[in-house]
């Protein structure tokens, strides 16, 4: 076997102990990166510690650097490799690093190295729920118009109730503009409730309590959605051609005479 080949296994493989090892370390380091950039985000701790954790950024960077040409070296089809989704995960975790040589701050973008820890699937032998995410994938773009003229309808009504309160509150009350008491009617319809804009007057108060009710009634209609489909989806995908009746319910075969090639 040659030595590209026995790199591939290392670096693309999960089954062999060194490729278990190799993507251990690699997951302990992107976790160790994360919490660097962290740690330089918190102004006491970089004052203090800040060339040391610069440097320990730059000693991973080139780590993943290297690690991104072995698999570039490696990989059956480079290209392929490079535009599939890790490959740009993989390019996205080293570049804000070297970036910010010329753009300060950029460096902290790396955190997006987070998304390389999406490899422990393949350690943990999680691809089996694969077919899972897929459902759940499925599910939503059949519902995707409805969630978008469901999303449609929440900001017409935000855009009317925001404006509403503009006319009933005023600019002495703090709604200064449209675009204000609209902002105002989203934190308030999403339930969020910031607290930096209040109404005052008892009719606005009567419109503000109007939409947190609003809201409570309204959230959970896109979840509606995607559960209906992904419940129609079982119905139709997981039934016995034959019988059909659902193929979880087929406990006793015998009870309805059939064999096992006769399972759909």
């Amino acid at each position: 076997m040659t030595r590209k080949a026995q790199l591939n296994i290392i670096i693309f493989g999960s089954d062999t102990p060194a490729g278990k090892w190799f993507d251990i370390g690699l997951i302990l380091t992107i976790v160790f990166s994360v919490f660097i950039v962290m740690l330089d985000s918190v102004q006491s701790i970089r004052s203090v510690y800040g060339n040391a954790l610069n440097m320990a950024e730059w000693v991973v960077t080139i780590l993943f650097t290297i690690e991104f040409m072995l698999r570039l070296y490696c990989a059956p089809k480079p290209l392929k490799y490079t535009v599939s989704f890790f490959g740009i995960v993989d390019i996205l975790s080293i570049l804000p690093t070297y970036i910010s040589l010329f753009v300060p701050g950029t460096h902290y973008l790396t955190v997006v190295r987070v998304l390389r820890v999406l490899r422990v699937f393949r350690i943990l032998k999680f691809i089996q729920y694969i077919e899972e995410s897929r459902t759940l994938i499925r599910s939503i773009r059949q519902s995707f118009r409805k969630i978008v003229l469901f999303i449609s309808a929440v900001i017409t009504i935000a855009i009317i109730l925001g404006s509403i309160m503009y006319v009933v509150e005023g600019e002495t009350n703090g709604f200064t503009s449209i675009p204000i008491s609209i902002y105002w009617a989203i934190v308030t319809l999403t339930t969020v409730g910031y607290g930096d804009i209040s109404p005052v007057t008892d009719i606005g108060k009567a419109i503000a309590a109007l939409i947190m009710i609003l809201g409570y009634s309204i959230i959970v209609v896109p979840t509606g959605f995607v559960s209906s489909t992904i419940v129609n989806y079982n119905r139709t995908e997981h039934v016995c051609d034959r019988c059909k009746e659902p193929l979880q319910s087929l406990t006793n075969k015998s009870a309805h005479n059939i064999d096992d090639d006769d399972i759909g």
